[in-house]
């Protein structure tokens, strides 16, 4: 596991080893940034159920300017810290140990809204849905925002949060990413 591009590109990140730890793999997430970047000019990342940050770390690498990273499982924070670390981002990263539901209702009372939303979730947690309706309710993604949820082929996702609509689907073996976006 490794960041794919951007000004951090090829450095490789550390895993938390384990049953519930299902890491993004390296070709799934180039697929994903090319999809919804392939490279930013600013905005701020949710990285909810973050594990070791690759998702969050990627936007950084690739434009985004701050992220914040929700995780509660100890060893997925040490790896998280150490990648943060890694990269040298400590100056533009938030870590909070915390489980989502709280993380989302302490996240809803910043004024800070997020431009990419990246949930990635134990899949045999599936009560995400809510927060992210949560988030989207409260106005915490930004009109230009991009919301990406990673989930077992099994599940059916809704078709929207509130105005923003599934705009689009990709299958990576078991996993399928959808993408959410505001509808016109």
């Amino acid at each position: 596991m490794r960041i794919v591009a951007g000004d951090r590109k090829s450095i490789p990140l550390k895993s938390a080893a384990g049953k519930t730890t299902r890491p993004t793999t390296d070709k799934v997430k180039e697929s994903l940034f090319n999809i919804i970047g392939p490279y930013f000019s600013g905005g701020v990342a949710l990285d909810l159920f973050a594990g070791s940050g690759g998702l969050g770390l990627e936007a950084l690498s690739r434009g985004a300017a701050r992220a914040v990273f929700i995780e509660k499982d100890p060893k997925s924070l040490e790896a998280l810290r150490s990648n943060i670390a890694k990269c040298r981002y400590e100056d533009e990263t938030e870590v909070y140990r915390n489980d989502a539901t709280r993380a989302i209702a302490m996240l809803i009372q910043r004024p800070q809204p997020f431009t990419f939303v990246f949930v990635d979730p134990p899949y045999a947690q599936v009560a995400y849905y809510d927060l992210v309706q949560q988030l989207v309710d409260a106005g915490k993604v930004t009109d230009n925002g991009v919301i990406v949820c990673e989930h077992d082929k099994s599940f059916t996702v809704p078709e929207a949060y509130g105005d923003f609509v599934c705009q689009r689907q990709e299958k990576y073996g078991d996993s399928i990413i959808s993408i959410y976006e505001k509808g016109e």
